[in-house]
């Protein structure tokens, strides 16, 4: 009965961290969409680019490669 409880609580403790990260990934979404509609009027291809290029910049700094993106 009391492995059943620790399985219990490891699930519900993962399923709450999962959900965790679902809702932070949501509010930076809806933030940059906000941007985009402030800053750039929609224009969805500045937009667009300008995350590429600032996504590609986050992967290669701390290591000064891109081996990340060779994991896709």
């Amino acid at each position: 009965m009391m492995r059943f409880h620790k399985l219990i609580r490891y699930f519900t403790k993962n399923i709450l961290i999962v959900l965790a990260l679902v809702l932070i990934w949501r509010g930076i979404w809806y933030t940059l969409d906000l941007l985009d509609l402030v800053l750039l009027g929609e224009n969805h291809i500045i937009s667009s680019l300008g995350g590429i290029i600032v996504g590609l910049m986050i992967l290669y700094l701390p290591d000064k490669d891109l081996k990340e993106i060779e994991k896709l």
